[in-house]
């Protein structure tokens, strides 16, 4: 998918840099200081469907993807565009790209947890907000029942 107003090309890609990646997660306020970037490329391979927008000089301006059992289930995540291309419709377009490849592999259940600020995006594209479900984060502790793999000994 083009778009020639905004000079932008909007496809599904297979690799990509991973400093491109990182520039867009600094720009988003996703990076962490000591991250040291040896997780992009892991993340790429583990990914169902990466999409990329490109600017006239092929710089990486947007990126998405999606993650997916292959089967029924995926989660589209890390939907980020460059702050000066934001509002172009380049989000949308990567969104509704994300959902026709999953759709084309017969995934029919696919959900995501939007940041602030995103939800008019996410609703413009299809998504409702789930109103009896909570979306919910690890917070890197546990029981030491979880630890053990879940048995508890009482």
């Amino acid at each position: 998918m083009s778009s020639a107003a905004d000079s932008v090309d909007i496809r599904v890609i297979e690799a990509v840099e991973p400093a491109a990646i990182a520039r867009l997660y600094r720009l988003a306020g996703w990076w962490e200081e000591d991250w040291n970037g040896d997780f992009i490329a892991p993340m790429l391979a583990g990914s169902t469907v990466v999409t990329g927008a490109f600017d006239d000089s092929g710089r990486l301006v947007g990126f998405g993807r999606a993650v997916s059992d292959g089967a029924s289930d995926a989660y589209i995540q890390d939907v980020v565009v460059d702050p000066e291309f934001r509002r172009r419709g380049i989000a949308a377009g990567m969104v509704q790209l994300l959902l026709r490849e999953l759709r084309r592999r017969g995934v029919d259940w696919i959900g995501l947890i939007g940041a602030p600020g995103t939800r008019s995006l996410y609703e413009r594209c299809g998504f409702e907000v789930m109103p009896d479900y909570i979306p919910m984060h690890w917070s890197g502790k546990a029981p030491d029942s979880a630890e053990e793999g879940g048995r508890r000994e009482d």
